[in-house]
């Protein structure tokens, strides 16, 4: 299977590739702490068909500490006993925003506010911005039809 535009050899998604990776970067130094947002990664990627982007996610959470098991029951998160009830809220409010047109008037405000429960105002804003970018790679990927199954874990830099 071959991707239908090379993102690595094209100039143009190079560029917008590079805004897209920048503003994930800026996440790197929020509290938010880097398991929820693997596992919210894994989670909009599982939701939207996106193979590239859930291998990266699973590897990426393995090499960094993560528990397989943890990682296979994120699809499962309501009736796993396996997560801290922050990460079930950052899972819940990552199902939601990443469903949004499912839902006609958008993220519920009994999901918000149980997530504004587990974490503050910045930490919000570094998860809403992980669930946005993620669901931008998805959706790149998944239109391109980006193979999956190759990813190494810092393959990326």
């Amino acid at each position: 299977m071959d991707a239908r535009i090379d993102l690595h050899s094209n100039a143009l998604a190079g560029q917008v590739l590079k805004y897209v990776n920048s503003a994930g970067k800026a996440l790197s130094g929020s509290s938010l702490p880097m398991a929820t947002q693997e596992l919210v990664k894994l989670r909009a990627s599982q939701i939207n068909g996106c193979g590239f982007c859930t291998d990266m996610h699973f590897k990426d959470a393995v090499a960094a500490g993560e528990t397989p098991q943890r990682l296979n029951l994120v699809a499962a998160w309501r009736e796993a006993t396996v997560f801290t009830e922050a990460e079930r809220a950052a899972l819940e409010l990552a199902e939601e925003g990443t469903r949004i047109a499912d839902a006609a008037g958008g993220v519920p405000d009994e999901v918000w506010a149980n997530a504004a429960k587990h974490y503050t105002e910045d930490e919000l804003v570094a998860l809403i911005s992980v669930i946005a970018i993620i669901n931008t790679y998805n959706r790149i990927n998944v239109i391109v039809q980006q193979p999956a199954g190759a990813y190494e874990p810092g393959m990326f830099g």
